[in-house]
């Protein structure tokens, strides 16, 4: 499957169900180096605890979240970092000339939910800052089997929910400030990328 044809189902499937889902977004190329590292930052201890809020209001907040994260940077010079920025700024290009989204800029990082982590209902958009648009999370779990849990869970307005399973190379688009969701309880190392399409 090509690139356009998972752009295409992601925005498709956002404007029909409000929340975009493609299953293999990631090609397994990408996804393994990206987990392999992932688990290479994990093993040398450079993630850090993920917080909630934003600049004075940033706090810990292990209630909330526990998961562990680390900011993809294309100055690290990584190559699978690289790679997947690269896709990124491809989506971002066709999404604002299919849709005219006006997005400029965006933010990604590693997650990682350790057996026992959750991250409980919340918005991506922070009251204080509109600047976040649109969410996406890329999932880089090849082994993921029902019984680690860890699924995205999504609150739709309708009243209904709908979880999402963290299989390897899915990809999950919706926007920021309408959706309320949560990671529910993981049962095994869960990997992912989170990030946000953002204006101004």
């Amino acid at each position: 499957m090509d690139s356009i044809t998972n752009f295409d189902s992601l925005i498709d499937g956002f404007l029909l169900n409000t929340i975009g889902i493609s299953e293999h977004f990631l090609t397994e190329d990408l996804s393994q180096s990206l987990s392999l590292t992932l688990k290479d930052l994990y093993k040398k201890d450079k993630l850090v605890a993920a917080k909630i809020g934003n600049n004075k209001e940033e706090s810990l907040q292990i209630k909330i979240r526990t998961d562990k994260i680390f900011w993809l940077d294309k100055n690290h010079d990584n190559a699978s970092e690289n790679a997947f920025l690269k896709l990124m700024d491809s989506f971002v290009l066709y999404l604002n000339q299919t849709c005219y989204t006006g997005i400029t800029g965006y933010e990604f990082h590693f997650a990682m939910y350790e057996a026992g982590s959750f991250y409980k209902k919340h918005f991506d958009q922070f009251k204080s800052n509109a600047s976040r648009q649109y969410t996406m999370i890329f999932y880089l779990n090849p082994d993921w089997e029902l019984k680690d849990g860890g699924e995205l869970c999504i609150y739709h307005k309708n009243g209904s929910t709908q979880n999402i399973s963290p299989t390897n190379g899915k990809g999950v688009f919706f926007k920021s400030a309408d959706l309320e969701h949560e990671v529910l309880l993981s049962n095994a190392k869960r990997m992912s990328i989170t990030g946000w399409l953002k204006i101004g």
